[in-house]
């Protein structure tokens, strides 16, 4: 088998060699997705099957749709890790900075001993920073990392790692999909990876909520910058007027980006707190959408990212629209020279 991560693959190596008889946390960030369940999952999978003390944390609860990943899985909520006593020493998986499992378990987790990362905002907070912007999923660098290191992947294993990468390049299509990808996928059905299993799932079991809630949105889009952007938003009693819940937002931008000649899709969700969630989607990575993200404290891919942050909606719809407009700008010079 070829090698994926030979750096990565040996200074994780290294690093499971110091750990040895410590307790471990393995930390998702908030409103965890399939990429960010898979790689806890897969990674407690792994830790555990090599003798570790291993329990999972998240701040939000595991997706419905992602709960048949979970046999035999510890995870425990922030309430739960911080009335514990026991040193653990962290590993966070999927986050782009040390405060996106949220600030009380930045603070449970002050120094965390890693992190694995895919995100192209990730500066490095952790005593080891295993990041590869390259990488389509976290899922994807950890199925790299255990098979370049000979370790074994048991089926439980080999579809949380699956699902991660079947999630993260929108079933193999997005812009970051690339041979790797596939190559490891093929080698995680191998090990008992069922597509068929992941796919029902993850996209054949939605709700009656999310089906509405998805009306809410597809009737509120209204598009922008010479029809280069589309922007949906969502109100904040639309979960309880729809019967859904956050949740259910999962994909919905995509829609936006999908129409013919947008570029960019936007989703906007307002709380009732005034706090403004929004989920950026370009069809072309010279888009950088991580750019656009961080102008509002926020991060991510240069073909996905979100932010969230207390502000008027309309003040941030508008400064949004004039940073997407530079944005937009500054790529057709690009494509002029």
């Amino acid at each position: 088998m070829e090698t994926f991560y030979p750096q990565l693959s040996a200074e994780f190596a290294r690093l499971l060699l110091t750990l040895a008889g410590r307790k471990i946390a393995v930390v998702g960030h908030a409103r965890p997705d399939g990429d960010c369940i898979g790689s806890q999952v897969a990674l407690a999978r792994l830790l555990a099957s090599r003798g570790f003390d291993v329990i999972c944390v998240n701040a939000d609860p595991v997706p419905r749709r992602l709960g048949f990943l979970l046999d035999g899985m510890r995870f425990y909520r922030t309430d739960e890790v911080l009335a514990m006593t026991e040193d653990y020493a962290a590993i966070f998986v999927d986050c782009a900075d040390h405060g996106r499992p949220g600030e009380r378990l930045k603070h449970r987790f002050p120094s965390p001993v890693a992190v694995i990362d895919h995100h192209l905002s990730n500066s490095g907070f952790a005593g080891a920073n295993l990041i590869d912007s390259d990488s389509a999923a976290t899922c994807e660098m950890l199925a790299g990392i255990f098979f370049d290191n000979g370790w074994s992947v048991d089926a439980g294993c080999a579809l949380a790692l699956y699902t991660g990468i079947l999630t993260d390049t929108g079933q193999f299509r997005f812009n970051s999909t690339s041979r790797r990808c596939f190559v490891l996928a093929g080698e995680l059905v191998a090990r008992g990876a069922s597509p068929v299993h992941a796919g029902y799932e993850i996209y054949e079991r939605e709700t009656e909520g999310k089906i509405r809630l998805l009306q809410h949105f597809l009737a509120s889009l209204r598009l922008a910058c010479d029809g280069r952007v589309c922007l949906g938003s969502l109100a904040p009693d639309v979960f309880a007027s729809t019967g859904s819940t956050s949740e259910d937002t999962e994909g919905l931008v995509d829609y936006a980006r999908s129409i013919e000649g947008v570029a960019v899709g936007v989703l906007i969700e307002v709380r009732s707190d005034q706090t403004v969630k929004a989920s950026l989607r370009a069809k072309d990575p010279a888009y950088r959408m991580d750019l656009v993200a961080a102008e509002f404290n926020g991060g991510g891919h240069a073909c996905a990212a979100g932010l969230s942050l207390k502000i008027d909606p309309e003040v941030f719809s508008h400064r949004l629209l004039v940073a997407l407009a530079q944005r937009i700008a500054s790529v057709d010079r690009a494509a002029k020279l």
